[in-house]
């Protein structure tokens, strides 16, 4: 049964790809949509209120100077909702708000929600007010979400676009992303959530008495404000501490399944945008390929490696798979196809609890991180990434044959192969220097509080690596609210967010300027399943020579250990 869902989960995000794609491409290039009696003029009234001229086109720098100010403003937003959030009026009581928001946890959860990655070092049913919740993580939510999208657009002009200045105009693409992709989409989804049992109200907590005689509290709030904008904006963060697992964000294997679809379709329909808007749909055809080849090889492995019973349970005579640190209402099929698609969609909404995974079954969620997210990935986050991937396989190629490497006919000159090599390096570079950190400092060593030895290493990769690719979710064994954690964590997710981002809008602003070549006999076909293969090729390479030692000193070993 699992292998069906598994299957009707993929064809579904096939199928969607291409028309929604197509729709992002005519809606960014400001083409006639269907709603278009609707949306120019509240375009037009929302510019003339903001004060944006529509028509300026941005070099890269001024784009990657907005964006970066932007989500600077988001930041010093959210932070100061954290640090005044006890004078706010409303639910729910202060006396159930028992995790103090300290200066470090502050500034950690503003960043994490300001950059989509919503680590969160916190439980929130015990930490955040409503208000907040509302004012500043929902907001948030649909703002650094439109914000990735936007940068995904712009660097799809690098590649459409010859002899031209700009990239677009950054206010432009966030108000078409957030009022005509992610607000209508998040309209629909919430509701079918609140069908299906996901609260949305205000009330204080529930008191229950239990048939034990126990008190016990049951959070409520706007769930269901938060929940499908948390997953469509690859955002992640819950509302509860048990975030996916939790009844009230996820009730039902229905509730699930939307969720995951919203997680993976907007990145997925990138590549059709960026085939599209470029003019050539097999180039975008070939990428979404490999993202899907690369997408059934890790549910494969991690579904084989959670169907097995671990080894401590062999006394015990328990069989049928791990069901540790799962829910029972959605099993170990929902559960690994849940675990693929948050960890390869910078979205940490998990339904269950990484740290509970075989070794093997938690290698796969942790490769999908280091590699960038680049299997459907986040809001143009997935797409770069991707992309500039099949540029390394396209340098590759020139080497071997001898020509000037190009791709879609731009070439990559020393200037590009150097932003190229630069976005690649940086991962391995700031995951692997605070993994290192953390392992040689007591204030490092202070969070594995329950296990050392290979599992530790792993958690503490595992948290970088997440952080980085601003994804979110944790190993449980770790304890991260600490200044240390809060502090390195929290310097991952710039890079990851901004860092990344302002190299791919460099790179595009570089291809952007250029004429573009035309096509002989000795160009590197770049739309041909044998491109696919290369591709593919591409990021076991790169993921084997940046990783493998860690990878292998930390999963690798402890799957090889005797149980």
């Amino acid at each position: 049964m699992r292998w069906l869902e598994y299957f009707v989960f993929l064809s579904l995000v096939i199928a969607c790809a291409r028309p929604l794609g197509l729709y992002l491409a005519a809606l960014f290039e400001g083409k006639r949509v269907f709603f278009d009696p609707i949306r120019r003029p509240v375009e037009a009234l929302l510019f003339r209120a903001l004060g944006v001229n529509s028509q300026k086109e941005m070099p890269a720098g001024e784009y990657i100077l907005c964006f970066v100010l932007f989500g600077a403003v988001g930041t010093i937003w959210l932070f100061a909702l954290f640090l005044v959030q006890s004078l706010l009026p409303g639910e729910p009581a202060a006396g159930y708000l028992t995790t103090p928001m300290s200066i470090d946890l502050a500034g950690n959860a503003a960043i994490s929600f300001a950059t989509t990655a919503t680590w969160q070092a916190y439980a929130g049913e015990t930490t955040l007010h409503y208000a907040i919740d509302l004012l500043g993580l929902v907001s948030q939510n649909f703002l650094a979400g439109a914000a990735g999208l936007a940068v995904g657009i712009a660097f799809i002009r690098g590649f459409s676009r010859t002899d031209a200045a700009g990239l677009g105009n950054f206010w432009v693409d966030l108000v078409r992303a957030t009022l005509w992709v992610l607000l209508p989409l998040s309209f629909i989804g919430s509701l079918m959530l609140i069908w299906q049992g996901v609260p949305l109200n205000l009330a204080p907590y529930t008191q229950a008495h239990t048939l034990a005689g126990e008190v016990q509290t049951i959070a409520q709030g706007p769930v269901a404000a938060l929940e499908f904008i948390k997953n469509l904006g690859t955002n992640g963060g819950g509302f509860f501490n048990a975030n996916g697992a939790h009844p009230y964000e996820n009730p039902t294997p229905l509730t699930n399944f939307l969720e995951m679809l919203a997680i993976a379709i907007v990145p997925a329909s990138l590549t059709a945008t960026f085939g599209q808007m470029t003019g050539r749909p097999r180039a975008g055809f070939a990428l979404f390929m490999v993202m899907v080849a690369l997408f059934v090889v890790g549910l494969v492995v991690c579904d084989v490696a959670e169907q097995q019973s671990p080894p401590e349970f062999a006394a015990l005579h328990v069989v049928g798979g791990n069901m540790e640190g799962k829910e029972v209402r959605f099993g170990i099929g929902d559960s690994v196809l849940t675990e693929l698609v948050t960890s390869n969609g910078a979205t940490g909404s998990t339904n269950s609890m990484p740290d509970s995974y075989q070794p093997i079954g938690v290698l796969v969620p942790l490769m999908g991180m280091l590699l960038g997210d680049i299997v459907f990935g986040g809001l143009g986050s997935g797409l770069y990434g991707m992309v500039i991937v099949a540029l390394v396989a396209v340098f590759l190629g020139g080497l071997m044959i001898g020509r000037t490497p190009a791709y879609l006919g731009k070439q990559l000159r020393p200037g590009e192969a150097k932003l190229i090599a630069l976005y690649i390096l940086l991962t391995p570079c700031v995951v692997l220097t605070l993994t290192a950190l953390a392992l040689t400092t007591s204030a490092g060593l202070a969070g594995l509080t329950t296990n050392s030895g290979p599992r530790g290493l792993t958690e503490v990769i595992f948290a970088y690596a997440s952080s980085m690719a601003t994804n979110g979710q944790a190993m449980g064994g770790l304890s991260a609210d600490s200044v240390f954690y809060n502090i390195t964590t929290a310097i991952a997710m710039l890079a990851g967010r901004f860092a990344t981002g302002a190299i791919a809008l460099l790179l595009a602003g570089r291809l952007a300027a250029q004429p573009r070549l035309a096509n002989t006999a000795g160009s590197l076909p770049d739309d041909t399943l044998l491109f696919a293969a290369m591709v593919l090729a591409t990021v076991v390479i790169v993921g084997s020579l940046s990783f493998l030692p860690a990878i292998t000193l930390g999963p690798v070993v402890e799957a090889l250990q005797p149980g």
